[in-house]
């Protein structure tokens, strides 16, 4: 039996118990149901607006089950939802493999600020890359792109309006908080018409600073694969290298704890023991890498930015993973190194910057020349390598 998870609370899925969610129409000589507290959604994701009730369709066994009638008000309904979350789940949902993406790091790497730079890359740039149409998907997504819900992807494309940046990310209250997901949809030519969904957990930095709360994070185990996100101001031989201010850096964080806490999660989680490495590609991204721009040198290749095309330049993305290697030793990092190639079976390296520039630290501001996006999208296209959804450009021989 295949299962899936769901892509909001990585909960699995079991196609053959499907549930549903009233569609609020009025059936003959019945009430039609009205929106109402959704125990479950609170519980998930503190999540108290007032929705449409779900319910448990019939179970069979040899037949998919495409709607059910709603017990309250009788009204037909083939509006899925997830069994545990009860958000409603895209129409094409189940019909391929879908990655589930954790993305984890340590506080003031800037993950909120990553994640909101390349989902408006996925949107904006990406899908026209790939030739592939991009889209929220999820009750709260529908809100945010309308103009409601929380602010976190602008419609209108503004990335950070007027300048400010955000606040920090709270903590996930029990483990659990709301991804952000998206739909990615492309003729595949001979096989038609494919969506894969992507789903994106970004932590609090908080939630990582002792192993109990990164215990709590169960998203973790759940995921296919993981973006880590490190930042280079926490090396003291790499910060020693540039000015920074102390209002960017965060001494109390150690970068090989917070990667040791992650893979001791992960080590649970997929029940592993010490004996195996774990199965799951893990993208290492190096944030903020234009702040050693000048100590690089403009020719070196962590600098330039590789032609982009409709695929995953594999001789490109070797080259960056090991001009990485080699500063994490000149830098006396060479122990996340060692961590990662002794407790992870696939892992790249990559050197990334949200913003393009220094923002102002102290003000929590971008900095006034705007938003300039680097290499920010290399991870992410690794990943849907690994999992065939985008193609993958071999290195020449």
């Amino acid at each position: 039996m295949t299962t899936h998870s769901c892509p909001y609370c990585y909960g699995k899925i079991d196609p053959r118990r499907p549930w549903f969610r009233c569609t609020g129409r009025r059936s003959p000589g019945k009430e039609p149901c009205k929106p109402q507290w959704d125990e479950a959604r609170d519980r998930e994701f503190q999540d108290k607006q007032l929705v449409l009730p779900s319910f448990a369709g019939p179970r069979r066994a040899l037949r998919p089950v495409h709607s059910a009638p709603c017990p309250h008000c009788e009204t037909e309904s083939a509006v899925k939802v997830c069994p545990n979350c009860h958000t409603r789940l895209p129409a094409a949902f189940g019909e391929g493999r879908s990655p589930l993406i954790a993305m984890a790091g340590a506080r003031h790497t800037g993950k909120s600020v990553y994640l909101k730079v390349l989902a408006h890359q996925l949107r904006r740039g990406m899908g026209q890359r790939f030739n592939a149409d991009v889209r929220l998907a999820g009750d709260r997504q529908f809100q945010q792109e309308t103009g409601g819900g929380i602010d976190f992807l602008d419609p209108a494309g503004e990335l950070f309006p007027e300048g400010g940046l955000y606040q920090r990310t709270n903590q996930a209250v029990n483990g659990r908080r709301e991804p952000i997901v998206f739909a990615w949809r492309q003729n595949r030519r001979i096989t038609g018409y494919d969506t894969t969904f992507l789903s994106f957990f970004d932590t609090a930095g908080e939630d990582l600073l002792d192993q109990e709360t990164v215990d709590n994070l169960g998203y973790l185990g759940a995921a296919d694969a993981l973006i880590l996100l490190l930042d280079p101001f926490m090396i003291p031989q790499a910060r020693d290298q540039i000015r920074v201010p102390e209002s960017a850096i965060d001494k109390h964080a150690n970068t090989i704890d917070v990667v040791n806490r992650v893979t001791e999660n992960l080590r649970i989680s997929h029940r592993l023991g010490g004996r195996k490495n774990i199965p799951i590609p893990v993208a290492v991204a190096f944030a903020k890498i234009d702040a050693f721009f000048e100590v690089l040198g403009a020719d070196h290749a962590l600098v330039r930015r590789p032609e982009p095309g409709p695929y995953y330049d594999e001789q490109a993305g070797r080259e960056t993973h090991e001009h990485v290697r080699a500063l994490l030793h000149d830098w006396g990092a060479d122990d996340i190194d060692t961590h990662l190639t002794h407790h992870y079976r696939k892992f790249r390296y990559f050197a990334v910057s949200a913003l393009g520039s220094e923002p102002d630290y102290d003000n929590n501001r971008v900095d006034v020349r705007g938003v300039r996006p680097f290499r920010v999208d290399e991870p992410l296209l690794w990943l849907l390598s690994e999992f065939n959804v985008v193609p993958r450009r071999q290195a020449a021989r």
